[in-house]
């Protein structure tokens, strides 16, 4: 109250633009905010044993009870990281095809791949997934902003763009592939991209994932990707994907693999809207190109 009562004394000395403004519109009280607050449920990922490792605790009879949620919470942004190879790619490929099955639109903003070869990628992804893809196929709404270059490096353009198509077709779900493509060769700017989309898909109460790369020289199991920890910080929560050769008798032993057998593994890095399980997990790419979580690795 002090600085406040000091800000006023000395407004009338400061330059214009140097004044301090209230905004009484970002105050709220905990039941005004709590009444704009969606409720939380679970949404299917369509990636195998991931959707149980979400979960949310109510008060029961005075007790405290564990409810598994049956997929990632609404409305959250996760970030999705890793090194390449490690199936970031094929995990929201799984998630769209998944939702568009079900009758929901998707937002797929490519800007690694051009929409064209990514519409081919996501119908292998749902023949994996024993899934026909023509049945769907227009329920996922690709935004090509790897050809487009002025989408790509002028972020106001491509959110006016994701705002014309939720708006145009109803779409809840939103898959950006990836979020580094936005901030590449220019990461002392990712912090700020990243909070813009954040705060965009927010905005338009989209269930989100957001594709980020790691550096080769990262660890595997952080959360850190390229632009440091912009996006971990800033999104909801974040899924690390890593892979590891074994290339010692004793990873060997470990892991119980052969010499030469790559082992992957999965671990969710915080979750800021459910509670979470917090154990790394085996993770396998299958033979028809689908992402599994697997067992922890304790019990190896």
């Amino acid at each position: 109250m002090a600085d406040y009562k000091k800000y006023e004394e000395d407004a009338p000395y400061q330059e214009e633009h140097l004044r301090p403004e209230v905004v009484k519109e970002a105050v709220f009280i905990g039941s005004e905010a709590l009444a704009k607050a969606p409720k939380v449920y679970g949404v299917p990922t369509g990636i195998e044993g991931l959707d149980e490792l979400f979960f949310i605790v109510e008060v029961e009879n005075g007790k405290i009870v564990k409810k598994n949620l049956g997929g990632i919470p609404a409305y959250s942004v996760f970030n999705i990281t890793g090194v390449s190879d490690t199936g970031k790619s094929l995990m929201v490929e799984q998630f769209a095809v998944k939702q568009a099955s079900e009758g929901h639109k998707v937002a797929f903003i490519t800007v690694e791949t051009p929409a064209n070869f990514v519409a081919a990628s996501l119908k292998l992804r749902a023949a994996a997934m024993g899934l026909e893809f023509e049945k769907f196929e227009d329920n996922i709404v690709l935004i090509d902003a790897a050809s487009n270059t002025k989408l790509r490096e002028n972020l106001p353009d491509l959110l006016a763009t994701l705002a014309y198509a939720i708006k145009t077709y109803k779409i809840k779900f939103t898959v950006v592939d990836s979020i580094t493509g936005l901030f590449e060769n220019r990461e002392p700017l990712a912090r700020g991209i990243v909070r813009r989309v954040f705060n965009f898909l927010k905005k338009w109460y989209q269930t989100a994932l957001l594709v980020s790369q790691k550096r080769s020289g990262h660890e595997e199991l952080t959360a850190e990707a390229a632009g440091g920890y912009a996006v971990g910080h800033i999104v909801d929560g974040t899924m690390v994907l890593a892979k590891e050769i074994i290339d010692t008798t004793y990873k060997a032993k470990l892991y119980k693999k052969e010499v030469g057998d790559i082992v992957r593994l999965f671990r969710i890095d915080g979750c800021r809207m459910s509670g979470h399980d917090t154990k790394t997990h085996f993770m396998e790419i299958t033979e028809t190109g689908l992402v599994r979580i697997l067992d922890p690795i304790s019990k190896v």
